[in-house]
């Protein structure tokens, strides 16, 4: 990772990690902290991490970490995989 100028972190708790996953990850976030720039994605709020990371004190570590000098961006609205699938379906229609 140290050779790394950005680690993109997609779709973060779309699938419940394991114990071990959520180890592993917490420890790329820790190992990643304050080196290396991290863009995560997700579609859950903060509050519903740790049903994608299955423990407390692991979210909120990987939370202290990712939101220390970071800029949070949320956005709204359809996703662009859906509009991009209506405008196919509507072509064909």
């Amino acid at each position: 990772m140290a050779k790394l100028d950005l680690l993109v972190l997609d779709e973060l708790g779309y699938v419940p990690a394991s114990k071990a996953g959520a180890e592993l990850l917490s420890d790329v976030i820790a190992t990643a902290y304050e080196r290396n720039s991290l863009i995560v994605t997700t579609n859950l709020p903060f509050e519903n991490w740790t049903e994608g990371l299955g423990s407390e004190r692991l979210t909120g570590a990987a939370l202290d970490r990712l939101t220390h000098r970071c800029h949070i961006l949320e956005t709204k609205g359809e996703s662009y995989r859906l509009q991009d699938a209506k405008r196919r379906r509507q072509r064909t229609d």
